[in-house]
């Protein structure tokens, strides 16, 4: 009833399919981090964005109001970093650690008057960067951070 040399390949089946799902697992689960790669960055990529937004109506000229800052001349780095930070996206690390928040005013000179440190006029420009290390996990693949950043401009309305 038996063929010939069936005997020899009793096992081969179960150490094929554990190859072949070796494989496939490892590139599903590769396709996975991809994944949430790309939905941290479109996330990273807002929050530029929001930070920017932020700053840009609470200048120097913005007073009178809680929401213009801790100062009475707007925003500060801190204000914007503290905006970040509370954003809330869900599935991202937004610790210290993991995020980076920069906020500068590039201007410099006579347009910086009355305001000068850090020169954040209504018409001047307000540069924020936000930066983020993903964690990037892929199995037969060593571990390590994913640096990624985005950065947005825009003129200071108030």
């Amino acid at each position: 009833m038996f063929r010939a040399g069936a005997e020899a390949e009793e096992g081969s089946t179960i150490v094929e399919f554990g190859l072949a799902s070796t494989i496939l697992f490892a590139f599903l689960f590769g396709i996975f981090q991809t994944s949430f790669a790309l939905y941290s960055y479109a996330y990273i990529a807002d929050a530029a964005r929001e930070a920017t937004r932020y700053a840009i109506v609470r200048g120097s000229a913005c007073t009178g109001f809680t929401e213009c800052g801790s100062t009475p001349h707007g925003a500060q780095q801190a204000d914007v970093l503290n905006y970040v930070q509370h954003l809330g996206y869900p599935g991202i690390d937004m610790s210290s650690s993991r995020l980076g928040v920069t906020a500068t005013w590039p201007t410099t000179g006579a347009a910086c008057t009355p305001i000068a440190s850090p020169c954040n006029n209504p018409g001047n420009l307000v540069k924020v960067v936000v930066t983020y290390q993903y964690p990037l996990a892929i199995p037969f693949v060593p571990k390590a951070n994913l640096n990624m950043s985005s950065t947005s401009e825009m003129v200071i309305s108030q």
